[in-house]
């Protein structure tokens, strides 16, 4: 349950069942897109049961900081999860497998293609058990192609997708993100198409195969280059903050070292800062009148935005765009997101009870519905923590349990 006075509410007893109550998901999935769409079907209300291997947990498990020996960024991407162990290249673990998507709804999986049929546990295996399934499958490549059975990870998508060719300053090498953009565009991805299938299923009966290439998503997120391309001829090129759409578009340094960006899409907006910066002589010249005109001046746009920012401390740039309707916004790294009010208001962070480390800070649901709204019940989950309750539901002996534990099945 969360325990943030200004997160969304618990639902109370008698209101509307989570969006997703009902809904069985199966996670066979590691870093990091399938485990975070399946912790974004969790959060509203799926039951979601992740599958790691008896001997190589998750590697987010151990990904990036930790605290007493505990990784932190499980914690989150593990939320809303029970977590149950086997071996599915073990006739006993993949038996496993297709006891509980039985009555599954979705399963999401992320092994190289080929590797789920090798097992004798393919999609046309897993439908013969479960008609209804969705089986939501996600590589670097896609399920076809000649580099389908290449390893496939965010990094390469965000190269070949034109992200970082488009990305850094124009004398600059092309750069990537220092966090999972690919995998995190591919969860959101991986989310909606399963709600797509069992939309779906709910008019035909049946369950689908759905293939995510971790390389397309990002690209329907980078604009109309293909478009561009094909009409114009045209390549996207690195413009470092700037944009080639309209000016002034970046980011500049105040008095106090503070940094904000300024973002003019709008002729309304580029003309109001340019009054607000002192220099509405620039709004009369002919090339002021259009958003590729500016951005073909953007040194001229720059210096004067630049000069008046640097004169002044964040605050009170901050103060002077709002008055102005300019749009602003300052720079922020996490610790201004925890202090900011906006973020307080939406209840953006929120605060969720852990065994290991007590109360923990963490995103919260990336949106609020006000009828059900979704909840962050728990964090991630130890290794294999509810193997035991879960096989046990799937009318599993106590001997059973711990002869598959002893064969190295779970």
């Amino acid at each position: 349950m969360t325990t943030s006075d200004s997160a969304p509410a618990a639902l109370s007893e008698g209101s509307a069942p989570a969006a997703l109550a009902g809904v069985k998901v199966v996670e066979l999935a590691t870093l990091f897109a399938g485990p975070l769409a399946t912790a974004f079907l969790g959060d509203f209300g799926a039951e979601v049961v992740k599958v790691e291997h008896p001997a190589k947990p998750d590697p987010s498990r151990g990904h990036g900081p930790a605290k007493d020996g505990v990784g932190l960024w499980w914690k989150v991407l593990g939320r809303n999860k029970r977590t149950v162990t086997a071996n599915l290249s073990d006739p006993a673990g993949a038996d496993l497998l297709r006891r509980l998507v039985a009555d599954a709804d979705v399963l999401v999986e992320n092994f190289r293609p080929g590797t789920l049929e090798r097992w004798g546990i393919g999609p046309a295996e897993l439908h013969e058990v479960n008609p209804r399934l969705v089986i939501a499958r996600i590589s670097g490549f896609g399920q076809l192609g000649p580099y389908a059975r290449r390893p496939g990870f965010g990094t390469l998508a965000e190269a070949m997708s034109g992200f970082a060719a488009a990305t850094g300053e124009p004398d600059g090498p092309p750069t990537l993100p220092p966090f999972g953009l690919a995998d995190s565009v591919t969860a959101l991805a991986t989310a909606y198409a399963v709600m797509l299938a069992l939309r779906a299923r709910d008019v035909t009966g049946t369950g689908q195969v759905v293939d995510l290439a971790i390389i397309e998503p990002i690209m329907a997120m980078l604009g109309p280059q293909i478009t561009w391309y094909d009409q114009l001829g045209y390549v996207q090129p690195r413009l470092g903050n700037r944009s080639n759409n309209n000016a002034p578009r970046n980011t500049y340094r105040c008095a106090d070292g503070r940094w904000v960006a300024v973002s003019t899409s709008a002729q309304s907006i580029a003309e109001r800062v340019l009054r607000l910066v002192g220099r509405p002589e620039l709004i009369d010249e002919p090339w002021f009148g259009t958003g590729s005109g500016r951005a073909a001046h953007a040194d001229v746009l720059d210096a004067a935005v630049g000069a008046w920012v640097a004169a002044r401390d964040s605050d009170e740039v901050v103060a002077a765009f709002e008055e102005a309707q300019a749009a602003v916004a300052p720079i922020y790294d996490v610790r201004d997101i925890l202090a900011d009010p906006q973020y307080t208001a939406l209840g953006t962070a929120v605060s969720v009870p852990d065994p290991d480390l007590g109360p923990v800070r963490m995103q919260n649901v990336p949106f609020r519905m006000s009828a059900t709204p979704g909840q962050i019940r728990h964090t991630g989950r130890a290794h294999g923590q509810d193997t035991d309750e879960v096989l046990t539901a799937l009318g599993l002996t106590a001997e059973e349990i711990a002869e598959l534990r002893a064969a190295g099945a779970i």
